[in-house]
């Protein structure tokens, strides 16, 4: 974390968990009582809705906007859902944490440190913390560069829960192993106290690999990051100049691409219908994330260029389809 963020984190911090989503369920657990309220920025990762759901919490949206092809937040919305309406508290009492994506699945938006800092004040300001799953934050494209959001400053780095792990950038989600920092002792102690609730730990080999993964990793991670590169460069100009219809949003990490497909005049359910049955490809359908979804798909990249290319040829085929 110091060699690559800049972030020096104390060992008693680190929390080893089975996964990114497990840690995201107990964290809801530590920290809220059903009926409360988790703030979701939608588009979002969807199993980020069961964990909240399964503790009988609500979700309250801070939907993003999307203007000219690029995701912003949505500040002013986000400081609405603290404010009084018609002299009665509304959300501030029942609001216990947002649930922070950064890099954000699937928009592919990597937040810069003002951003985080803007959302850090609205948040923290309410006396309650930011659960950060940044299991994206080392598939970063060129020229971008990772903040944490427990680095920017003490008082967030107090008020935060930063979830990481080597599944996404080493491929090793079998193996079910996660690190996650929580430099606040009260925070910490609460969400250990939280994880009876999981149905297993961390297993031997995963805390292996993780070890090897980030001691070893760096060589084949470069050449991994050359090639996501490729392949982005491959597909941004292989839609523009074949499939003008869907307009990508280039994402400035991660390996996945969101799609609009919204100028193809379909609706969500025939749209997913027309990408497995009739382009034969397999995408995540874009209601599967929420408000904003409606008319996207999800498209993942990482793979033989080989493979990528017969997916592109597929899409086209069926979209340019008389």
């Amino acid at each position: 974390m110091r060699r690559k963020f800049n972030w020096k984190v104390e060992p008693e911090w680190v929390v080893f968990t089975p996964g990114v989503i497990p840690a995201l369920s107990v964290a809801v657990k530590a920290m809220t009582h059903p009926g409360d309220e988790i703030i979701l920025q939608e588009p979002v990762y969807f199993p980020f809705f069961s964990a909240v759901k399964a503790n009988g919490c609500q979700i309250v949206t801070n939907q993003l906007k999307l203007k000219n092809g690029r995701y912003d937040m949505d500040f002013a919305d986000l400081e609405s859902k603290f404010q009084s309406k018609g002299g009665m508290p509304f959300g501030s009492n029942r609001i216990k944490a947002i649930i922070l994506c950064n890099p954000h699945n699937p928009i592919g938006r990597l937040w810069d440190r003002e951003e985080l800092k803007r959302l850090g004040e609205i948040i923290i300001g309410q006396g309650i913390p930011v659960i950060s799953d940044e299991i994206h934050c080392e598939l970063l494209y060129k020229g971008y560069k990772h903040v944490p959001f427990g680095a920017i400053s003490k008082e967030f780095e107090q008020n935060s829960i930063v979830c990481m792990a080597p599944s996404k950038t080493f491929n090793l989600p079998g193996l079910h192993a996660s690190s996650i920092i929580i430099p606040d002792k009260k925070l910490r102690d609460k969400f250990n106290e939280s994880t009876a609730s999981m149905v297993h730990g961390v297993n031997l080999f995963g805390l292996v690999a993780m070890e090897a993964a980030y001691k070893y990793g760096d060589e084949w991670l470069e050449q991994l990051l050359d090639y996501l590169q490729r392949n982005l460069d491959f597909t941004l100009d292989y839609f523009k100049e074949k499939i003008p219809k869907i307009k990508v949003i280039k994402p400035q990490a991660t390996y996945l691409l969101w799609l609009d497909c919204r100028a193809l005049g379909m609706d969500d359910k025939a749209l997913g219908s027309f990408m497995r049955e009739k382009a034969m490809v397999g995408l995540n359908d874009g209601s599967m994330f929420g408000a904003g979804g409606l008319g996207f798909q999800r498209m993942n990249i990482a793979c033989p260029r080989s493979i990528l290319k017969e997916a592109l040829q597929r899409i086209e085929k069926a979209v340019n389809a008389p």
